[in-house]
């Protein structure tokens, strides 16, 4: 029996996470489609090492977000258009699309009107559960299947009439090695002067509105426990503005730039102090009791009740449903109270062992232990490409 033909992909991500998870994906396509495949479309440098031949720059369209970028509006447009002529012009077998809902879920669209056989995937389901609902309803008839991170998604995308939607696994199940302490790394966690990490934030405008809470947190925390060691991880291209804001505070931490150096502190961390977002999952899943927190602008804040949908902006909370993981949000941060529930995660107690003890079920919640996350992507883009063609 001959090997199966070789496929043709067109994947599209428009920003670093997109990037990676497409590259993850087109690896495991080229190890479980014996026929060889063939990738085009956009991507970063990581997809481009996969093999990616690529439209036009990843970065044309990085960073959407259309609020944001007024001026580039002309250019984003036009390559939505170039986008979605390319898959027209020369028919792939199959279309991905990953995260960068502004920009894919249009050039989607266009495809579908012209090609209405043509299987389109979506990697990355949009956050319907959390606000704009609607959207789950507009992107049915232009996607055959989303292929969701978080193991509630399926469930959320059906009750709001969304698309076919498979959970596939955070990319971080694949990270669990590099997460989790050695026996050796284990002690130190439990050794003084104990680690703390700080993580104010990612971006820019995080820093910003975050900075001095985090910095009055810390003070008030190391007057009552004066020996913890605190270390701040941030991106290389943050660094400067890091040492800017952590200047004006009383308390000094070390900061770290490097990847490596960033796992190996969350190996031996003892406690956090983080921001909202997917680095809370990343503390969970490392076994690191945290008290989050979270700011907006004013007026977002005003406005967001009235749109959320959930009523927690932790990751871990909302996978466990619970409310596993202290949280401070916009009106009602408090740097006192945060600061007296660090300094008990970090001398132990129920507090501690309660958080330790919900974040061990996260495992068999995301389905932990099976294929990797990419894997199981790649099994179910072949599957809806297999589907598309036996009704075809």
């Amino acid at each position: 029996m001959s090997d199966p033909a070789p496929l043709d992909i067109f994947i599209v991500a428009g920003e670093e996470s997109g990037d990676v998870l497409g590259a993850g994906l087109m690896a495991e396509l080229k190890v479980l489609h014996a026929g060889g495949v063939r990738f085009r479309g956009v991507g970063g440098a990581r997809m481009q090492a996969q093999g990616l031949v690529p439209l036009f720059p990843m970065e044309d369209i990085t960073a959407m977000g259309f609020a944001q970028v007024i001026g580039g509006l002309p250019r984003i447009l036009r390559r939505m258009s170039e986008t979605a002529q390319a898959i027209i012009a020369q028919l792939p077998d199959i279309v991905v699309m990953v995260d960068a809902p502004d920009f894919t879920h249009r050039v989607a669209r266009k495809v579908r009107a012209r090609l209405p056989k043509l299987p389109i995937v979506k990697y990355v389901a949009p956050t319907v559960w959390v606000w704009r609902p609607g959207r789950a309803k507009a992107m049915a008839p232009d996607f055959d299947r989303v292929l969701a991170l978080l193991p509630f998604e399926p469930e959320a995308m059906h009750t709001l009439g969304g698309p076919l939607t498979t959970y596939v696994g955070h990319p971080l199940l694949g990270e669990l090695a590099t997460l989790r302490p050695s026996a050796e790394e284990a002690a130190r966690r439990a050794a003084a002067p104990p680690v703390l990490l700080v993580l104010p934030g990612s971006r820019r405008a995080e820093l910003a509105r975050l900075g001095a809470t985090f910095g009055e947190v810390l003070a008030r925390l190391t007057a009552e426990v004066p020996d913890v060691e605190l270390v701040l991880p941030t991106l290389p291209g943050r660094r400067a503005q890091v040492e800017e804001m952590v200047g004006s505070w009383p308390v000094k931490p070390r900061i770290i730039v490097e990847d490596e150096e960033k796992r190996a502190a969350f190996r031996v961390a003892r406690a956090a102090l983080a921001a909202s977002g997917t680095v809370t999952l990343e503390l969970a899943l490392a076994g690191v009791p945290t008290v989050a927190a979270y700011r907006v602008p004013w007026l977002e804040g005003r406005i967001a009740p009235f749109f959320i949908r959930v009523k927690t902006a932790i990751l871990p909370n909302l996978i466990l449903d619970e409310p596993a993981m202290p949280e401070y949000l916009q009106w009602h941060i408090d740097p006192p109270a945060m600061a007296e529930q660090l300094a008990r995660l970090i001398a132990g107690g129920a507090e501690r062992e309660a958080q330790l003890s919900a974040f061990a079920r996260l495992d068999a919640v995301m389905g932990e232990g099976g294929d990797p996350p990419s894997r199981r992507a790649a099994r179910a883009v072949l599957e809806t490409l297999a589907q598309r063609r036996a009704v075809n």
